[in-house]
């Protein structure tokens, strides 16, 4: 087979196997647990990515059509019910390690998302940024769509550590989903910033932010936790104060550290809540996600703090390039009051599990929180025992 029919073949067997993935219909995993229920296929893998990002198509310049661009990683997306259709910003890695936001679309929200056709040009500020990723996107009252991501730079003060990075919040906002203005970095006094979301409402006429001050670009050190801050405008945002409402606890699923995920959702019973925390294990750093509720007049009070995790890496989940992680910044709440919980795996794909406002709830209210101590956890164990013989005895 001559060159000309190599390319031919190439680019006629890799668009087969693209458009079959994402026409690939996706179901979901049964009985479950009654919270919400896993998904099949991941909703967004690496291989997802258009052909026309990663491949030169022009037989003359890549006869054998090599893949000029590969694409690492998508995960970690925002999330957003846009005219109809289900929206992931997701954060797309190449292979040369340096993360961007694409938008890819959906109109199940569970199976046949699509990339549009570009990447989002972000504008860069007057200290460009080396990497960006994990946008939370808000629809605030105020009438914007704001991005809030992590914009990561070299530590200047340490020039010979090549590892060394700082970290802030980067904030963007936007009316279309397709432009995009970028404004000045938040200014914290606590720290370094890595998870920052901004809340949908205004508080006493101020923005309110959840924030995660830490000490370093990766430990949190003496910081930690879920704040809770102010500021009168988001072109010149500045926290001066940050208080922590939900705070790392020793021996839980937070015991390292924790953080906001997407920004909540107003129900009846409260703002509901999604989280991840992160403990240390013989195998390193494990990564699951937890619910809280706080007071609908006043956000930044928990009023539900079920115990334990909600979702926690399962199977493939498991694997990828940061292993034994599940990470989300995006959900979605439809018409419907369904809710779509889209998740990281391991750094490398995104999932999907589905539920309802409903069941949430439910869950948040009924579940017991963490006794902090094993006899405590035998205990509300007991206590279901009891009641379930007793129900099954008459």
């Amino acid at each position: 087979m001559n060159t000309p029919e190599i390319f031919k073949q190439r680019l006629s067997d890799l668009t087969t196997e693209h458009e079959q993935l994402i026409g690939r219909e996706n179901r979901p995993q049964r009985p479950g647990n009654g919270i919400y229920e896993r998904w099949q296929h991941p909703v967004l893998t690496p291989a997802h990515a258009p052909l026309f990002w990663r491949y030169d198509l022009d037989p003359a310049t890549n006869p054998f059509l090599m893949e000029r661009l590969g694409i690492n990683a998508t995960f970690n997306s925002g999330a957003i019910l846009w005219q109809g259709k289900y929206l992931m910003v997701v954060r797309v890695e190449g292979n040369d390690r340096k993360s961007f936001f694409a938008i890819a679309e959906s109109a199940t929200g569970v199976d046949g998302f699509r990339f549009w056709d570009y990447p989002i040009r972000l504008p860069e500020n007057d200290d460009p940024d080396t990497n960006v990723y994990d946008m939370r996107l808000t629809q605030h009252e105020d009438g914007w769509i704001y991005g809030l991501f992590c914009t990561e730079r070299k530590d200047t003060a340490l020039p010979h550590d090549t590892t060394a990075a700082t970290a802030k919040c980067g904030i963007a906002r936007s009316r279309d989903m397709m432009h995009w203005e970028r404004l000045p970095d938040l200014i914290s006094h606590a720290g370094q910033q890595r998870n920052v979301v901004l809340h949908p409402e205004f508080v006493d006429g101020k923005y309110a932010l959840y924030t995660r001050p830490q000490d370093g670009f990766i430990e949190v050190g003496s910081g930690g936790g879920i704040g809770w801050g102010l500021c009168d405008s988001m072109e010149k945002a500045e926290v001066l104060r940050e208080t922590i409402i939900d705070g790392k606890i020793y021996h839980t699923i937070k015991e390292v550290k924790n953080g906001q995920g997407p920004p909540p959702l107003k129900t009846e019973a409260g703002w509901l809540h999604l989280a991840h925390g992160v403990r240390n294990t013989a195998a390193g750093l494990r990564y699951v996600l937890y619910l809280f509720v706080t007071d609908l007049r006043e956000p930044w009070r928990v009023i539900h703090a079920p115990g334990g995790h909600i979702i926690a890496p399962e199977g493939e989940e498991r694997v990828g390039d940061v292993s034994n992680v599940v990470f989300s910044n995006g959900w979605i709440r439809n018409e419907r009051d369904e809710v779509f919980i889209y998740y990281g795996s391991s750094d490398t794909r995104m999932h999907v599990a589905t539920t309802t406002v409903a069941q949430l709830i439910d869950y948040a209210k009924n579940t017991p929180p963490d006794g902090l101590r094993s006899a405590a956890s035998v205990a509300a164990r007991c206590a279901l025992i009891d009641r379930n013989l007793a129900l099954k005895n008459g």
